[in-house]
């Protein structure tokens, strides 16, 4: 009787686990065609940061796991590599992770980044991007991006990116839809 008790509870315990584990990353992400669900934060330079202040601009919302660690690193450059071709599009990158701003500032001055990085300590925005992922029992960004048109509506959205050639992947989409909003007009 009692083994059965304790295999009864084991087994509650693991569906309550797998349960919890599941919905965790069941938060899906922002659809195609909505408008971006807006944000404040804070940047590496000190300042409050607010999607709605890109308005007008093309804004390349990416979500990364860790400063300083190698593939964030890679695609941190790129992003800054390519920080030209962003500005001849009429585009800005942001990239959003849980770390706190001083550890953005660090990363920047480590790294030579120039644009902005923001922190989302409360784990808010990541949630409501459904960017979020389990790493050995703590909670952190996924390696999702997000193009947010001028108008603040979601074009294009990329889940599990590969940091090696992102930013390129993100520079010949942007190029697609402002041909095609172009087209549209």
């Amino acid at each position: 009787m009692r083994l059965r008790i304790v295999v009864l509870f084991v087994m509650l315990l693991i569906a309550t686990v797998v349960g919890s584990s599941l919905s965790a990353f069941a938060a899906s992400t922002p659809a195609v065609g909505t408008l971006a669900p807006d944000f404040t934060l804070a940047s590496q330079d000190g300042s409050q940061v607010s999607l709605k202040d890109y308005r007008g601009k093309w804004v390349i919302v990416y979500f990364y796991p860790k400063d300083q660690t190698p593939g964030c690193t890679i695609e941190a450059h790129n992003f800054q590599r390519d920080q030209p071709q962003y500005a001849q599009r009429n585009a800005v990158v942001v990239g959003v992770s849980v770390d706190t701003a001083e550890s953005h500032k660090e990363f920047c001055a480590k790294e030579g980044l120039n644009f902005k990085l923001l922190a989302d300590t409360d784990h808010k925005v990541v949630k409501e991007y459904g960017s979020t992922m389990s790493y050995q029992g703590v909670e952190i960004a996924a390696r999702n991006t997000f193009i947010v048109d001028p108008q603040g509506k979601i074009q294009r959205v990329y889940t599990t990116v590969n940091p090696n050639n992102h930013s390129a992947e993100v520079l010949t989409a942007l190029d697609e839809l402002q041909k095609s909003a172009s087209a549209a007009k």
